[in-house]
């Protein structure tokens, strides 16, 4: 039976939140580790200005703490980050990808219309999480369904059930990340919502900036739509996004 740790692996302090986390996952199947997002990695925190620039991080509020990184968070749980053998990753923003590096033999796991936007050049991606040239394993379009979603399998584990599930909108490609632990549905929606109060409050300021950074805010919007269906209809699936630091807060022991 999988183990799945929540990890709080980015601190941005914004004028919305002075508090903004990146939700990660770990899940150890028989010591074998798959990462679900990354969050800021051991070289961001050290090398800041290079990997991230100045711009973005003033523009964002980034803080760096190295003790918050996967790798490190890993260690302190007694894993040899080693044994991370697979990164699933919801999009290609620096923020849930720049721990990549710390594990340079992980297969990188992402839906092929993410990895497509990635390579159009679109001025969003920064190039410097990937510089460590991981393999990609890219998933396309499926017949498969998950609770009214499409669902793409990906097969990492032996006994877990996990999907890669299209919520596109934020980016072109983003998709969740569906996993069945101890019996229990997670879905993990990545920035389909940057706060769970967008699920309730379509007023909230927080709506504004999820707007600006939408690629296709109709398609958001949309995503958004059927995320509310889910938790209305299914609310024995454990649902949670990247950023919510309060959201974050419930799954901690």
């Amino acid at each position: 039976m999988a183990e799945v740790f929540h990890l709080n692996c980015v601190k941005i302090v914004s004028p919305i939140n002075d508090n903004v986390g990146g939700h990660c996952l770990l899940v150890n199947e028989n010591n074998k580790l798959v990462l679900v997002d990354t969050g800021i990695g051991l070289l961001d925190t050290r090398n800041p200005v290079e990997r991230i620039g100045l711009q973005l991080i003033d523009l964002v509020g980034y803080q760096f703490d190295e003790k918050q990184t996967a790798v490190r968070q890993i260690e302190q749980l007694g894993f040899d980050p080693a044994k991370v053998t697979d990164c699933i990753v919801s999009h290609l923003d620096n923020d849930h990808i720049g721990g990549l590096a710390d594990f340079p033999a992980a297969v990188v796991h992402v839906g092929a219309e993410e990895w497509a936007n990635f390579k159009s050049g679109n001025p969003r991606y920064l190039q410097m999480p990937l510089a460590h040239n991981p393999t990609i394993k890219t998933y396309g379009a499926s017949d498969l369904d998950w609770f009214g979603f499409e669902a793409r399998k990906v097969e990492v584990l032996e006994e877990t059930d996990l999907f890669l599930i299209p919520l596109f909108g934020h980016t072109l490609g983003q998709c969740g990340v569906a996993l069945k632990a101890d019996n229990t549905w997670i879905f993990y929606v990545a920035d389909a919502y940057y706060m769970r109060v967008e699920l309730s409050d379509d007023q909230h300021p927080v709506n504004e900036l999820a707007k600006l950074r939408a690629d296709d805010n109709e398609q958001r919007l949309a995503t958004l739509d059927k995320i509310r269906k889910l938790v209305s209809d299914h609310p024995e699936i454990e649902v949670f996004g990247y950023h919510d630091i309060e959201e974050f807060n419930l799954f901690l022991n």
